[in-house]
Protein backbone atom coordinates (compact mmCIF):
# COMPACT_ATOMS: atom_id res chain seq x y z
CA UNK A 1 0.00 0.00 0.00
CA UNK A 2 1.54 3.28 -0.96
CA UNK A 3 1.65 6.68 0.75
CA UNK A 4 0.65 10.14 0.24
CA UNK A 5 2.21 12.77 1.92
CA UNK A 6 0.48 15.87 1.80
CA UNK A 7 0.04 19.42 3.15
CA UNK A 8 -2.69 21.80 4.03
CA UNK A 9 -1.93 25.76 3.53
CA UNK A 10 -4.08 28.87 3.70
CA UNK A 11 -4.49 31.81 5.44
CA UNK A 12 -5.77 32.22 9.45
CA UNK A 13 -9.04 30.82 9.52
CA UNK A 14 -10.08 29.63 6.37
CA UNK A 15 -10.27 25.88 7.88
CA UNK A 16 -7.40 24.01 7.50
CA UNK A 17 -7.44 22.32 10.73
CA UNK A 18 -11.47 21.86 10.40
CA UNK A 19 -10.90 20.18 6.72
CA UNK A 20 -8.23 17.93 8.38
CA UNK A 21 -10.53 16.75 11.65
CA UNK A 22 -13.50 16.45 9.16
CA UNK A 23 -11.67 14.49 6.94
CA UNK A 24 -10.33 11.95 10.18
CA UNK A 25 -13.94 12.14 11.88
CA UNK A 26 -15.54 10.77 8.64
CA UNK A 27 -13.23 8.33 8.11
CA UNK A 28 -13.58 6.79 11.73
CA UNK A 29 -9.77 7.69 12.48
CA UNK A 30 -10.01 8.74 15.66
CA UNK A 31 -9.56 7.66 18.94
CA UNK A 32 -12.90 6.82 21.33
CA UNK A 33 -10.26 8.67 24.09
CA UNK A 34 -9.43 11.32 21.60
CA UNK A 35 -13.11 12.26 20.54
CA UNK A 36 -13.86 12.33 24.47
CA UNK A 37 -11.19 14.89 24.76
CA UNK A 38 -12.46 16.59 21.86
CA UNK A 39 -15.77 16.71 23.39
CA UNK A 40 -14.31 18.15 26.94
CA UNK A 41 -12.31 21.02 25.34
CA UNK A 42 -15.37 23.26 25.51
CA UNK A 43 -14.88 24.30 21.92
CA UNK A 44 -18.47 24.70 20.23
CA UNK A 45 -18.72 26.14 16.49
CA UNK A 46 -21.93 28.13 15.86
CA UNK A 47 -24.33 25.88 15.37
CA UNK A 48 -23.21 23.91 18.58
CA UNK A 49 -21.29 21.05 17.50
CA UNK A 50 -17.61 19.55 18.12
CA UNK A 51 -14.97 22.02 16.99
CA UNK A 52 -13.01 19.24 15.03
CA UNK A 53 -9.96 21.55 14.61
CA UNK A 54 -8.70 20.68 17.96
CA UNK A 55 -7.60 17.25 16.55
CA UNK A 56 -4.70 19.17 15.32
CA UNK A 57 -3.90 22.02 17.53
CA UNK A 58 -1.65 19.91 19.59
CA UNK A 59 0.04 23.12 21.63
CA UNK A 60 -1.52 24.56 24.60
CA UNK A 61 -1.51 28.30 22.83
CA UNK A 62 -2.89 26.68 19.49
CA UNK A 63 -6.34 25.96 21.89
CA UNK A 64 -6.00 28.95 23.30
CA UNK A 65 -6.01 31.20 20.39
CA UNK A 66 -7.75 28.87 17.88
CA UNK A 67 -5.01 29.03 15.57
CA UNK A 68 -2.38 26.89 14.22
CA UNK A 69 1.18 27.67 15.28
CA UNK A 70 3.42 24.52 14.64
CA UNK A 71 3.00 21.66 12.06
CA UNK A 72 0.75 19.07 12.94
CA UNK A 73 1.54 15.75 11.80
CA UNK A 74 -1.69 13.24 11.27
CA UNK A 75 -1.96 9.44 10.14
CA UNK A 76 -4.46 7.60 9.02
CA UNK A 77 -5.47 5.38 6.35
CA UNK A 78 -8.12 3.42 3.87
CA UNK A 79 -8.57 0.78 1.87
CA UNK A 80 -6.57 1.93 -0.76
CA UNK A 81 -4.02 4.29 0.67
CA UNK A 82 -2.36 5.54 3.84
CA UNK A 83 -1.70 9.05 4.25
CA UNK A 84 0.60 11.63 6.28
CA UNK A 85 -1.00 14.63 6.95
CA UNK A 86 0.77 17.83 7.40
CA UNK A 87 -1.74 20.83 8.92
CA UNK A 88 1.06 24.06 8.54
CA UNK A 89 0.47 27.76 10.18
CA UNK A 90 -1.50 30.90 8.05
CA UNK A 91 0.63 33.66 9.64
CA UNK A 92 3.02 35.07 7.65
CA UNK A 93 5.31 34.78 10.87
CA UNK A 94 5.21 31.40 10.31
CA UNK A 95 6.57 30.89 6.85
CA UNK A 96 9.19 28.82 7.74
CA UNK A 97 7.11 25.81 9.77
CA UNK A 98 5.01 25.98 6.22
CA UNK A 99 8.46 25.05 4.46
CA UNK A 100 9.28 22.60 6.83
CA UNK A 101 6.31 20.41 6.41
CA UNK A 102 5.96 21.01 2.48
CA UNK A 103 9.47 19.61 2.23
CA UNK A 104 8.84 16.44 2.96
CA UNK A 105 5.35 16.58 1.15
CA UNK A 106 3.98 15.42 -2.52
CA UNK A 107 0.55 17.36 -2.54
CA UNK A 108 -0.81 20.49 -1.13
CA UNK A 109 -3.59 21.45 -0.09
CA UNK A 110 -4.61 25.08 -0.90
CA UNK A 111 -7.57 26.30 1.18
CA UNK A 112 -9.21 29.46 -0.15
CA UNK A 113 -12.06 31.21 1.78
CA UNK A 114 -14.94 31.13 -0.65
CA UNK A 115 -15.73 34.63 0.38
CA UNK A 116 -12.87 36.01 0.51
CA UNK A 117 -11.29 34.88 -2.41
CA UNK A 118 -7.40 34.59 -3.69
CA UNK A 119 -5.20 36.61 -1.26
CA UNK A 120 -2.06 37.72 0.17
CA UNK A 121 -1.08 34.26 1.64
CA UNK A 122 -3.15 32.15 -1.19
CA UNK A 123 -0.02 33.91 -3.42
CA UNK A 124 2.39 33.04 -0.92
CA UNK A 125 1.79 29.43 -0.20
CA UNK A 126 1.32 28.81 -3.69
CA UNK A 127 4.47 30.36 -4.61
CA UNK A 128 6.11 28.29 -1.77
CA UNK A 129 4.75 25.21 -3.40
CA UNK A 130 6.20 25.69 -7.31
CA UNK A 131 9.89 26.66 -5.38
CA UNK A 132 9.52 23.44 -3.40
CA UNK A 133 9.08 21.59 -6.34
CA UNK A 134 5.56 19.80 -5.41
CA UNK A 135 3.72 17.39 -7.44
CA UNK A 136 0.11 18.22 -7.30
CA UNK A 137 -1.59 21.55 -6.29
CA UNK A 138 -5.19 20.84 -5.04
CA UNK A 139 -7.34 24.23 -4.61
CA UNK A 140 -10.19 23.62 -1.93
CA UNK A 141 -12.27 26.36 -2.20
CA UNK A 142 -13.81 26.07 1.91
CA UNK A 143 -16.79 27.55 3.20
CA UNK A 144 -19.08 27.11 0.18
CA UNK A 145 -22.38 26.95 2.76
CA UNK A 146 -21.29 30.76 4.07
CA UNK A 147 -21.89 31.64 0.18
CA UNK A 148 -25.26 29.20 -0.04
CA UNK A 149 -23.19 26.85 -2.20
CA UNK A 150 -22.84 29.43 -5.35
CA UNK A 151 -21.62 27.69 -8.31
CA UNK A 152 -20.62 31.65 -9.57
CA UNK A 153 -18.46 32.14 -6.58
CA UNK A 154 -16.28 28.67 -6.91
CA UNK A 155 -15.99 29.64 -10.48
CA UNK A 156 -14.58 33.04 -9.86
CA UNK A 157 -12.47 32.29 -7.68
CA UNK A 158 -11.38 29.35 -9.53
CA UNK A 159 -10.51 31.47 -12.76
CA UNK A 160 -8.59 34.16 -10.24
CA UNK A 161 -6.63 31.18 -9.19
CA UNK A 162 -5.72 29.71 -12.80
CA UNK A 163 -4.72 33.29 -13.51
CA UNK A 164 -1.69 32.78 -10.35
CA UNK A 165 -0.91 29.36 -11.61
CA UNK A 166 -0.40 30.38 -15.20
CA UNK A 167 2.15 33.55 -13.62
CA UNK A 168 3.57 30.75 -11.19
CA UNK A 169 3.85 27.85 -13.98
CA UNK A 170 2.12 25.41 -11.56
CA UNK A 171 0.43 22.92 -14.07
CA UNK A 172 -1.00 20.02 -12.08
CA UNK A 173 -3.55 21.57 -10.81
CA UNK A 174 -6.85 20.69 -8.93
CA UNK A 175 -9.89 21.84 -7.47
CA UNK A 176 -12.85 20.89 -5.61
CA UNK A 177 -15.79 22.86 -3.51
CA UNK A 178 -15.86 21.87 -0.25
CA UNK A 179 -17.40 22.79 3.12
CA UNK A 180 -14.89 21.35 6.43
CA UNK A 181 -17.49 22.48 8.51
CA UNK A 182 -20.62 20.82 7.37
CA UNK A 183 -18.79 18.05 5.41
CA UNK A 184 -19.67 18.79 2.17
CA UNK A 185 -17.04 17.09 -0.54
CA UNK A 186 -14.45 16.09 2.10
CA UNK A 187 -15.70 12.13 2.57
CA UNK A 188 -18.57 11.72 0.61
CA UNK A 189 -20.07 13.85 -2.53
CA UNK A 190 -22.65 16.57 -1.41
CA UNK A 191 -26.01 16.96 -2.25
CA UNK A 192 -25.87 20.52 -1.76
CA UNK A 193 -23.55 20.72 -4.81
CA UNK A 194 -24.97 19.06 -7.25
CA UNK A 195 -23.52 21.40 -9.88
CA UNK A 196 -20.06 20.16 -9.19
CA UNK A 197 -19.14 16.62 -10.67
CA UNK A 198 -15.87 15.64 -10.06
CA UNK A 199 -14.45 13.80 -7.01
CA UNK A 200 -14.77 14.36 -2.98
CA UNK A 201 -11.49 15.02 -1.20
CA UNK A 202 -10.94 11.96 0.12
CA UNK A 203 -11.90 9.88 -3.39
CA UNK A 204 -9.32 12.32 -5.00
CA UNK A 205 -6.55 11.41 -2.48
CA UNK A 206 -7.11 7.79 -2.61
CA UNK A 207 -6.77 7.42 -6.79
CA UNK A 208 -4.36 10.73 -7.28
CA UNK A 209 -1.48 9.80 -9.45
CA UNK A 210 1.91 11.09 -8.96
CA UNK A 211 4.02 10.87 -11.66
CA UNK A 212 7.74 10.27 -10.64
CA UNK A 213 10.34 11.71 -12.67
CA UNK A 214 12.00 9.72 -15.44
CA UNK A 215 15.07 8.39 -15.28
CA UNK A 216 15.45 9.48 -11.64
CA UNK A 217 18.50 7.98 -10.22
CA UNK A 218 18.66 6.82 -6.49
CA UNK A 219 20.97 7.86 -3.58
CA UNK A 220 22.33 5.95 -0.62
CA UNK A 221 23.10 8.06 2.27
CA UNK A 222 25.00 6.00 5.06
CA UNK A 223 23.64 6.92 7.94
CA UNK A 224 25.52 4.08 9.87
CA UNK A 225 28.29 1.13 9.81
CA UNK A 226 27.16 -1.96 10.77
CA UNK A 227 29.95 -4.43 12.44
CA UNK A 228 28.93 -6.49 14.92
CA UNK A 229 32.30 -8.09 14.99
CA UNK A 230 31.07 -11.16 16.80
CA UNK A 231 32.32 -14.51 16.54
CA UNK A 232 29.25 -15.49 13.81
CA UNK A 233 29.78 -12.32 11.94
CA UNK A 234 33.34 -11.69 12.51
CA UNK A 235 33.66 -10.32 8.49
CA UNK A 236 30.45 -8.42 8.16
CA UNK A 237 30.22 -5.13 7.14
CA UNK A 238 26.71 -3.57 6.16
CA UNK A 239 26.11 0.37 5.01
CA UNK A 240 22.65 1.44 6.95
CA UNK A 241 20.56 3.50 5.32
CA UNK A 242 17.37 5.02 3.35
CA UNK A 243 16.95 5.00 -0.30
CA UNK A 244 16.02 7.98 -2.31
CA UNK A 245 14.66 7.01 -5.80
CA UNK A 246 14.22 4.08 -7.25
CA UNK A 247 16.70 1.56 -8.96
CA UNK A 248 18.62 0.21 -6.26
CA UNK A 249 19.37 -3.27 -7.11
CA UNK A 250 21.66 -5.92 -6.89
CA UNK A 251 25.13 -6.50 -8.66
CA UNK A 252 24.61 -2.60 -9.70
CA UNK A 253 28.23 -1.02 -10.66
CA UNK A 254 28.09 2.39 -7.81
CA UNK A 255 30.13 5.14 -6.35
CA UNK A 256 31.21 5.94 -3.12
CA UNK A 257 31.09 10.17 -2.84
CA UNK A 258 32.72 12.48 -1.95
CA UNK A 259 35.98 10.00 -2.53
CA UNK A 260 34.82 8.27 -6.01
CA UNK A 261 35.54 5.33 -4.98
CA UNK A 262 33.85 2.57 -6.76
CA UNK A 263 32.79 -0.72 -5.89
CA UNK A 264 29.37 -3.34 -6.68
CA UNK A 265 26.50 -3.81 -4.42
CA UNK A 266 27.05 -7.01 -3.20
CA UNK A 267 23.50 -7.99 -0.98
CA UNK A 268 21.12 -6.09 0.21
CA UNK A 269 18.83 -6.91 3.25
CA UNK A 270 16.17 -5.75 5.27
CA UNK A 271 15.26 -7.36 8.89
CA UNK A 272 17.58 -10.23 7.73
CA UNK A 273 16.45 -10.82 4.44
CA UNK A 274 17.53 -10.84 1.00
CA UNK A 275 16.30 -8.30 -1.29
CA UNK A 276 17.09 -8.09 -5.19
CA UNK A 277 16.01 -4.30 -5.14
CA UNK A 278 15.11 -2.10 -2.60
CA UNK A 279 11.96 0.83 -3.18
CA UNK A 280 12.03 4.56 -2.40
CA UNK A 281 11.93 4.89 0.93
CA UNK A 282 13.13 1.86 2.61
CA UNK A 283 15.61 1.78 5.24
CA UNK A 284 18.00 -1.25 4.03
CA UNK A 285 21.61 -2.74 4.92
CA UNK A 286 23.78 -2.94 1.42
CA UNK A 287 26.45 -5.06 1.48
CA UNK A 288 29.48 -3.74 -1.29
CA UNK A 289 31.65 -6.67 -3.34
CA UNK A 290 35.04 -4.54 -2.01
CA UNK A 291 36.11 -3.86 1.32
CA UNK A 292 36.51 -0.49 0.98
CA UNK A 293 36.26 3.02 3.58
CA UNK A 294 33.03 4.66 4.02
CA UNK A 295 31.81 6.71 6.87
CA UNK A 296 29.02 8.16 8.28
CA UNK A 297 27.96 10.85 5.72
CA UNK A 298 29.52 9.44 2.42
CA UNK A 299 26.63 9.12 -0.56
CA UNK A 300 26.37 5.52 -2.22
CA UNK A 301 24.66 6.47 -5.55
CA UNK A 302 24.24 4.80 -9.33
CA UNK A 303 27.46 4.75 -11.28
CA UNK A 304 25.50 5.04 -14.13
CA UNK A 305 23.68 8.41 -12.61
CA UNK A 306 25.99 9.79 -10.26
CA UNK A 307 25.43 12.95 -8.27
CA UNK A 308 27.61 15.81 -8.39
CA UNK A 309 30.05 16.76 -6.15
CA UNK A 310 30.96 20.55 -5.72
CA UNK A 311 32.15 23.26 -3.17
CA UNK A 312 30.20 26.15 -4.66
CA UNK A 313 26.47 26.43 -5.60
CA UNK A 314 23.76 28.71 -5.65
CA UNK A 315 20.29 27.70 -3.68
CA UNK A 316 17.00 29.18 -2.78
CA UNK A 317 17.21 29.73 1.39
CA UNK A 318 14.87 30.49 3.64
CA UNK A 319 15.30 31.88 6.69
CA UNK A 320 14.47 30.53 10.11
CA UNK A 321 16.69 32.52 12.84
CA UNK A 322 15.58 35.75 14.77
CA UNK A 323 18.91 37.07 13.33
CA UNK A 324 19.86 38.38 10.13
CA UNK A 325 21.66 35.95 7.60
CA UNK A 326 25.63 36.86 8.27
CA UNK A 327 27.69 36.71 5.19
CA UNK A 328 30.50 37.10 7.54
CA UNK A 329 29.55 34.50 9.64
CA UNK A 330 30.79 30.16 9.25
CA UNK A 331 28.23 28.18 8.98
CA UNK A 332 27.14 24.34 8.93
CA UNK A 333 25.82 22.70 6.05
CA UNK A 334 23.90 18.97 6.95
CA UNK A 335 23.23 17.50 4.06
CA UNK A 336 21.20 13.96 5.02
CA UNK A 337 24.58 13.06 7.64
CA UNK A 338 27.32 14.89 6.27
CA UNK A 339 28.14 17.93 7.89
CA UNK A 340 30.25 20.54 6.05
CA UNK A 341 31.09 24.32 7.21
CA UNK A 342 30.10 26.63 4.64
CA UNK A 343 29.84 30.62 4.25
CA UNK A 344 26.97 32.46 2.57
CA UNK A 345 29.89 34.23 -0.11
CA UNK A 346 26.72 36.32 -1.56
CA UNK A 347 23.13 37.36 -1.36
CA UNK A 348 22.20 37.47 -4.91
CA UNK A 349 18.42 38.73 -4.33
CA UNK A 350 15.27 38.00 -2.07
CA UNK A 351 11.93 36.88 -3.47
CA UNK A 352 8.89 39.27 -2.85
CA UNK A 353 6.50 36.02 -2.02
CA UNK A 354 3.35 37.99 -2.91
CA UNK A 355 4.62 39.43 -6.06
CA UNK A 356 7.35 37.12 -7.23
CA UNK A 357 9.59 39.97 -7.85
CA UNK A 358 13.37 39.67 -7.36
CA UNK A 359 14.30 42.35 -4.36
CA UNK A 360 17.81 43.42 -4.71
CA UNK A 361 20.27 44.57 -1.47
CA UNK A 362 18.25 43.75 0.81
CA UNK A 363 18.63 41.45 4.15
CA UNK A 364 17.88 37.83 4.51
CA UNK A 365 16.02 37.82 7.66
CA UNK A 366 13.64 35.53 9.61
CA UNK A 367 10.85 33.70 7.56
CA UNK A 368 12.81 35.69 4.27
CA UNK A 369 13.36 33.45 0.64
CA UNK A 370 16.04 33.98 -1.39
CA UNK A 371 18.99 33.11 -3.49
CA UNK A 372 21.97 32.83 -1.95
CA UNK A 373 25.35 31.52 -3.44
CA UNK A 374 27.65 29.07 -0.85
CA UNK A 375 31.23 28.22 -0.72
CA UNK A 376 31.84 24.85 1.14
CA UNK A 377 34.94 24.24 2.90
CA UNK A 378 34.79 20.02 1.62
CA UNK A 379 32.96 19.00 -1.03
CA UNK A 380 29.37 18.47 -0.78
CA UNK A 381 27.25 15.72 -2.44
CA UNK A 382 24.04 17.00 -4.14
CA UNK A 383 21.72 16.82 -7.24
CA UNK A 384 19.93 20.39 -8.68
CA UNK A 385 16.19 20.74 -7.28
CA UNK A 386 15.03 20.44 -10.62
CA UNK A 387 16.46 17.16 -11.28
CA UNK A 388 16.31 15.37 -7.75
CA UNK A 389 14.74 17.46 -5.16
CA UNK A 390 15.23 15.15 -1.76
CA UNK A 391 18.73 15.45 -2.38
CA UNK A 392 19.27 18.67 -3.33
CA UNK A 393 17.79 20.14 0.18
CA UNK A 394 19.97 21.02 3.36
CA UNK A 395 19.51 22.30 6.74
CA UNK A 396 21.77 25.49 7.94
CA UNK A 397 22.69 25.42 11.54
CA UNK A 398 24.79 28.01 13.81
CA UNK A 399 27.75 26.46 15.54
CA UNK A 400 27.69 28.74 18.05
CA UNK A 401 24.18 28.29 19.34
CA UNK A 402 23.43 24.18 17.94
CA UNK A 403 20.14 25.61 16.30
CA UNK A 404 18.85 25.09 12.64
CA UNK A 405 18.93 28.56 11.64
CA UNK A 406 17.59 27.90 7.66
CA UNK A 407 16.75 25.51 4.96
CA UNK A 408 17.79 25.71 1.40
CA UNK A 409 17.26 24.01 -2.00
CA UNK A 410 20.39 23.52 -4.40
CA UNK A 411 19.14 25.47 -8.01
CA UNK A 412 22.50 25.29 -9.97
CA UNK A 413 26.84 25.18 -9.92
CA UNK A 414 28.04 28.32 -8.90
Amino acid sequence: MNILKFITAGSVDDGKSTLIGRLLYDTNSILDDQLEAIKKANRKNNDGTVDLAILTDGLKAEREQGITIDVAYKYFQTEKRKFIIADAPGHIQYTRNMVTGASNSDLIIILVDARKGVIEQTKRHSFLAKLLSLKKVLVCINKMDMVDYDQAVFESIKQDYLKLAERLEIKELDFIPVSALKGDNIVHKSDRLTWYDGASLLDYLENVDLEERKNQPWRFPVQWIVRPQTDDLHDYRGYAGRVLGEGLKLGEEVIVLPSGTRSAIKAIEINQEQLVQAENGQSVIIHLADDIDISRGDIIVSAAQPALTERNFEANICWFDNKVLDTTQVYLLQNHTALTKIKIADILHKYDVNTQEQLFGEEIKLNDIGKVAVKAAQDVVFDLHKDFPENSQAIIIDPRTNLTVGALMIESIA
